[in-house]
């Protein structure tokens, strides 16, 4: 199965470019995507010329605003949006689509501020997102992609010292919740494959980050340990334009 995971900054916008191009290219079995900002029956109008999938969104009460969506070639046996907690749940962050053998999550993890003024509630997020996915893990094992908003390690991102607590993505409360999902028994995978490479998932569109590749790697598939062994490849899709995100690969034998 491959699967191809894109914060796309817009779906109505990306769609105005190669993006239909881009998907016949990746040719994904699966493809989820972050922050479309855009309401249910507007991701079903953008995505209407993908004939050969069928199209789950969960889009946020606040119209332009976040938003999450999965087009599947093949149908899940269900899709849920929302973690069970209100706070939570009215931004479009969240599906979780049932596989029979595993459990695909989609999210777009909330970024913390340009002040850092959500760092609180995004330490909240992050706890109450790993109880979530360690309550469905007693089922069945997990695929977690998407936007995390965070860079885990130094290599992660082009300049970690001056970013070091105080950018949003950065700091240690941000760290720590991607080190607790490390340590409840998820891999990230690419960087298990690997493990010294730099490559970046997210350039700013200021400074022309992108042309000097000052980026950061804030984009993942965590997958549970068991299904670690069934990884054929992860990819990060670096020469993808369309978005300050590129979008990022895995190809697992299911």
């Amino acid at each position: 199965m491959k699967l191809i995971s894109w914060n796309v900054n817009g779906l109505r916008a990306v769609v105005k470019k190669d993006f239909y191009e881009v998907v016949a290219n990746l040719a994904p079995d699966v493809l989820c995507l972050q922050e479309t900002k855009a309401q249910d029956e507007e991701v079903a109008k953008a995505l209407a010329p993908l004939k050969d999938y069928e199209i789950f969104s969960n889009s946020a009460h606040k119209k332009g605003y976040s938003g999450t969506a999965i087009a599947t070639t093949s149908s899940p046996l269900s899709v849920q949006t929302g973690m069970g907690h209100a706070e939570h749940d009215s931004e479009g962050r969240l599906q979780c689509a049932d596989y029979g053998d595993f459990y695909l999550v989609n999210v777009y993890v909330p970024n913390s501020g340009q002040a850092l003024d959500r760092l609180d509630y995004r330490k909240k997020w992050d706890a109450d997102f790993l109880a979530y996915l360690m309550g469905l893990e007693k089922k069945k094992p997990l695929i977690v992609c998407g936007d995390f908003n965070v860079a885990h390690r130094p290599v992660d991102l082009k300049n970690d010292k001056s970013n070091y607590n105080k950018t949003a993505g950065y700091t240690q409360v941000e760290i720590d919740g991607m080190d607790n999902f490390i340590q409840a028994g998820f891999t990230d995978s690419w960087r298990s494959l690997h493990p010294e490479e730099v490559a970046y998932t997210f350039w700013s569109y200021r400074f022309k980050a992108r042309e000097r590749n000052t980026g950061w790697r804030i984009d993942y598939f965590l997958i549970s340990d068991a299904l670690l062994k069934k990884v054929k490849s992860a990819t990060i899709h670096t020469d993808i334009m369309g978005s300050d995100h590129c979008p990022i690969g895995l190809e697992i034998e299911l």
